[in-house]
């Protein structure tokens, strides 16, 4: 299976969420929103249309944003978890913004 780059770094940044030093219901949040960045980006991946891809892949980027937003609101200053999220989103927004090839079968 080619390798899905993006789908990578969502996992990275999931395994980071689950390390971080959140308690309670901020770090609940970021782990289902995390999670469901490459939840919504394998399930995305494996659709057979552009427009039906683009849809998962808007989901994925709205939870991005969500995590982004977590991680303020929390104060976090762990730079790498920051990065990381930083990156997703920006590879996120670009993934929505390119032409995604649809799957020959």
């Amino acid at each position: 299976m080619k390798s899905f780059r993006t789908l990578d770094l969502a996992e990275t940044f999931y395994e980071l969420s689950e390390k971080s030093n959140l308690k309670g219901n901020l770090r609940d949040q970021l782990l289902r929103a995390s999670s469901s960045i490459a939840l919504n980006l394998a399930e995305g991946n494996a659709k057979r249309t552009q427009r039906e891809k683009k849809r998962y892949y808007q989901i994925a980027y709205a939870s991005s944003q969500e995590c982004k937003a977590i991680l303020r609101l929390a104060k976090i200053e762990d730079t790498e978890i920051i990065d990381v999220s930083d990156k997703l989103g920006a590879w996120l927004f670009n993934l929505l913004k390119s032409e995604i090839p649809t799957l020959k079968f």
